[in-house]
């Protein structure tokens, strides 16, 4: 072997020498664990708001950087710098800056804990219930397997059974346009009923069920009036004279409803005739349903109409509304007069302790003064007739005649003082009433009923004594 070749085999020898000795050495490297193994922090990791606990993970391979030199205080990271695992950080809201710091013993003992995994060596809050991202990959996957998956067959089954369920948009469009289409205002409607009563051509039925539909709408003060311009009230209050039973019932029924508190169509039905009309089938033989709608159309008329109520006296109203009292079966007749009777009485005595101030209310108040009420009712031995009700068993009944008693007992003491009958009545009302109060007060009663009749009754003893 010459020298040239000798100085080549000891070149070798040692390049392989350097080269084991470098393996070894970063395989003693690598089973270390450094405490202070730098991580590079940047600055759109981090996500903490200030004074929130992080965990910095030491898996970052550290290159030629500035390093981050802590302390027991709060100090600023500046960009770029390597951060040694394990410390505090936080975003000072203040500054915009990122600090860290070395973790205070106290934290520790606080529900801080250091927690080795593999390389890894970082802070973990054990009271904290965020998930990682990775906690929350692993619960998704257990969600994802709990799921039962449906077949195609029970898929589609399901979509029938939706379908079956729930109606086509389009199908609901089309529906809707056509509703549209068929909408009418109340005046529409009653343009046509009105027509269908009126044509000769409708049969008996068809008027019928005309006037029964129309008495519905006019129950709205402007349906009501919108009957006048239509012209068909006349036509109503006409049918009023009719020869068909049901036409007449109807047509008074209609006429009540388009009259209940409704001054204008007050006027103008007296006007045309309704009051005279009304009269004449009250005063007449006709059947008891006809007579109930037309005492209900009369009474609608007189309500708070003082002008009506001059007319119905003068036309002898009272003396025709007494024939009900001697008529078998019309019981309810009579209390739906006397009713009528405290009604007009009580519109009277309130206006007169009104002081008015528009001229319109002193006119109604001196028209009110022209209704003389009181004498008609004393002339026409309306105290007994009123009285002799207080025999029948009804208590809403004799509520009623006791309350219109109490009305007229200034003017007819004499009358009920000198009517045997009506002072044995009240006693026994009295007594009965006395033992059903006595028997609401056992039941716990608060709002005793029979108490107000009792209380009325003894009013009305007192006074005759």
């Amino acid at each position: 072997m010459n020298r040239h070749a000798y100085l080549e085999c000891r070149v070798v020898k040692w390049n392989l020498i350097m080269l084991l000795s470098a393996f070894l050495f970063c395989s003693c490297l690598s089973e270390q664990i450094s405490e202070f193994a730098l991580t590079e922090v940047k600055e759109d990791e981090i996500h903490e708001v200030e004074n929130e606990e992080v965990m910095l993970e030491d898996d970052f391979d550290p290159e030629d950087q500035e390093i981050f030199y802590p302390s027991r205080e709060w100090q600023t990271v500046k960009p770029g710098q390597a951060v040694p695992a394990g410390l505090h950080m936080r975003l000072n809201l203040q500054t915009g800056k990122n600090e860290a710091r070395i973790p205070d013993p106290e934290n520790e003992r606080n529900g801080m804990k250091y927690k080795k995994k593999e390389r890894r060596l970082g802070k973990v809050n054990v009271d904290t219930s965020v998930y990682t991202p990775q906690e929350l990959k692993k619960a998704l996957a257990k969600f994802k397997e709990g799921v039962i998956k449906e077949t195609a067959e029970e898929e589609k089954a399901k979509l029938e059974g939706i379908k079956q369920k729930f109606r086509a948009i389009d199908d609901l469009k089309k529906e809707f346009e056509e509703l549209n289409m068929n909408i009418e205002t109340d005046f529409e409607i009653m343009i046509k009923l009105i027509n269908k009563f009126n044509s000769s051509s409708s049969s008996l039925d068809e008027k019928a069920a005309a006037l029964n539909d129309l008495e519905y709408y006019v129950h709205q003060v402007d349906n009501a009036q919108n009957l006048l311009s239509l012209g068909a009230l006349q036509l109503v209050i006409n049918e009023l004279n009719g020869t068909e039973a049901v036409l007449k019932e109807l047509s008074a029924f209609v006429l009540g409803s388009a009259l209940s508190s409704n001054p204008k169509v007050q006027v103008e039905a007296i006007e045309g005739g309704a009051l005279q009309k009304l009269l004449l089938i009250l005063g007449t033989e006709q059947s008891l349903p006809v007579k109930k709608k037309a005492l209900f159309a009369l009474s609608s008329m007189l309500r708070h109409f003082p002008y009506a109520q001059q007319q119905f006296l003068k036309r002898g109203g009272f003396q025709i509304l007494r024939s009900f009292f001697r008529e078998k079966g019309a019981e309810i007749l009579r209390i739906r007069v006397v009713t009528l009777l405290y009604d007009m009485i009580m519109e009277k005595e309130l206006l007169q302790d009104f002081d008015g101030d528009g001229e319109q209310m002193k006119e109604k108040i001196e028209q009110y003064k022209q209704v003389n009420l009181v004498p008609v009712i004393i002339e026409q031995s309306w105290c007994n007739i009123i009285s002799d009700l207080l025999g029948m068993p009804e208590h809403d009944t004799r509520e009623k005649v006791l309350k219109t008693m109490n009305l007229l007992i200034a003017s007819c003491k004499e009358q009920y003082r000198e009517d045997q009958k009506l002072n044995s009545t009240l006693t026994i009302l009295r007594k009965e009433y006395e033992e059903l109060v006595a028997e609401e007060q056992k039941a716990g009663e608060k709002d005793s009923y029979f108490r107000e009749l009792l209380s009325s009754v003894n009013e009305i003893l007192q006074s005759l004594r």
